[in-house]
C-alpha cells in the first residue's frame, strides 16, 4: 500500500480471518448485487474472508489537485478515521496507469478496492482480477452499468444520464432555446452520458470537447463556440473548473447566454452567489469516499450488501440561489 495509507488507531480489536464456503444465504447475498441483465459473477469470486476491514484502496480517474476529487478523498479518510480503517488514495487520468495501480492494490493484498471507471474497458481486467482474489470492489463515480458485471458487490453515485436529463429540462424550463454542453475528457463514459441525457431534457443540443488539463484553450474553446453561433444561449459544463472557464469565455464572447454546471467548487459557489452561474448539479461527492467505506467494513464483518443490486444514488441535487449560502460553507471545509 502506498504511503498515503493512514495508520490504523492502536487497541483497535482485531478479529481472526477465517474462510466460509458459499452457504446458500451468501450466495444468496451475492446474488443481489447483481442488476438488471448483469453477467452472474458468483463464479469468479473468490470464498469469502470474514473477518475486520483493515486496508481500503481508492484508485480514482481524477486529475491531480483536482478540487471534486479531493473532496471524495476527505470523504475516504473520513470514513477510515471513524471505522479505525486504514485508507489509501491514489488517481491517474490515463486508464492504463489506473488499471495498473489497482493491480498494485491488489498485490498488496488489501482487504478494500473502491475504483472509479470512467473507462470501463480499460479497467475490466484488473478490477476482475481483484474479485477473482477475493478482494471485495466498490465502483463509484463512474461505470455505474458495468459495476455489477465486473463482479463489484455495489456501487456508489448518481446516473448520469438521469442527472443530465434533469439539468437539461431545468435549462429548457428557465426559457432558454439552445444549448451548449462541453464535454472536458474524452472517453469518458459518464460525461457523454450527462450530455446524452441533457441533451434529451434540452432538446436542441451542440457537444463541444475540451481538455480539462489545458484549461486556457478551453476557455478559447467555448468562447470561439459562443462567437460562431449566436443562438447559443446556454451552456453546460460537466466539470467545476471548466464552469469558471465558461463564465470567462461568456463575458469575453459578449454573450447573454445562462450558464449551468455539474459539481462545486468555491469558483461556483461564488459565481452562483454573484448570479453568473444559473446553477450547479451537486453529486455529493464526499459520499461517494464515505460510504464504500462503511459497505466494504459491512461486507467483510458480516456479508451485508446494499442496494438490492442497484446503484447507491447520491444525487443529482441543484445548487442555486436558494440554497448556496447554506451549501456555501461546507464546500469551504471540504465536505461539498
Amino acid at each position: 500500500m502506498s504511503a498515503a495509507l493512514r495508520s490504523r488507531p492502536t487497541g483497535a480489536r482485531r478479529m481472526r480471518w477465517r474462510w466460509l464456503p458459499l452457504s446458500a444465504a451468501a450466495v444468496a447475498v451475492l446474488a443481489a448485487c447483481t442488476g438488471p441483465g448483469a453477467q452472474n459473477t458468483e463464479s469468479t469470486r473468490a470464498p469469502v474472508e470474514v473477518g475486520t476491514l483493515e486496508s481500503v484502496a481508492f484508485v480514482t480517474h481524477g486529475s491531480p489537485g483536482d478540487a471534486f476529487w479531493n473532496v471524495v478523498k476527505n470523504g475516504a479518510e473520513a470514513a477510515g478515521d471513524k471505522l479505525g480503517v486504514r485508507v489509501g488514495y491514489n488517481s491517474s487520468g490515463d486508464p492504463s496507469q489506473q488499471a495498473k495501480l489497482i493491480d498494485n492494490a491488489v498485490a498488496q493484498r488489501v482487504d478494500g478496492l473502491v475504483v472509479s471507471m470512467a473507462n470501463p474497458d480499460a479497467l475490466r481486467e484488473s478490477v476482475e482480477k481483484a474479485v477473482a482474489a477475493g478482494i471485495p470492489v466498490v465502483t463509484i463515480n463512474s461505470g455505474e452499468a458495468e459495476s455489477a458485471t465486473y463482479g463489484a458487490i455495489g456501487h456508489v453515485g448518481q446516473s448520469e444520464r438521469l442527472a443530465g436529463e434533469s439539468a437539461g429540462t431545468r435549462l429548457k424550463d428557465a426559457g432558454k432555446t439552445k444549448m451548449l454542453c462541453v464535454i472536458h475528457e474524452a472517453g469518458n463514459i459518464g460525461a457523454n452520458e450527462r450530455c446524452a441525457g441533457a441533451t434529451q431534457g434540452f432538446g436542441n443540443a451542440a457537444t463541444l470537447q475540451v481538455d480539462i488539463n489545458n484549461p486556457t484553450d478551453a476557455q478559447a474553446r467555448i468562447r470561439g463556440a459562443l462567437e460562431a453561433d449566436r443562438s447559443i444561449d446556454a451552456v453546460l459544463t460537466l466539470n467545476s473548473q471548466i464552469a469558471a472557464r465558461a463564465v470567462d469565455a461568456v463575458r469575453e464572447a459578449r454573450s447573454n447566454a445562462a450558464i449551468a454546471t455539474f459539481d462545486l467548487n468555491a469558483d461556483v459557489v461564488e459565481a452562483i452567489t454573484a448570479g453568473s452561474l444559473l446553477f450547479a448539479v451537486d453529486q455529493q461527492q464526499y459520499t461517494q469516499g464515505y460510504l464504500p467505506v462503511v459497505m466494504l467494513q459491512l461486507y467483510r464483518s458480516n456479508l451485508n450488501s446494499v442496494g438490492g443490486g442497484r446503484p447507491v444514488q447520491t444525487g443529482p441535487a441543484f445548487v442555486d440561489k436558494t440554497n448556496v449560502d447554506a451549501i456555501g460553507g461546507l464546500v469551504a471545509q471540504g465536505t461539498r
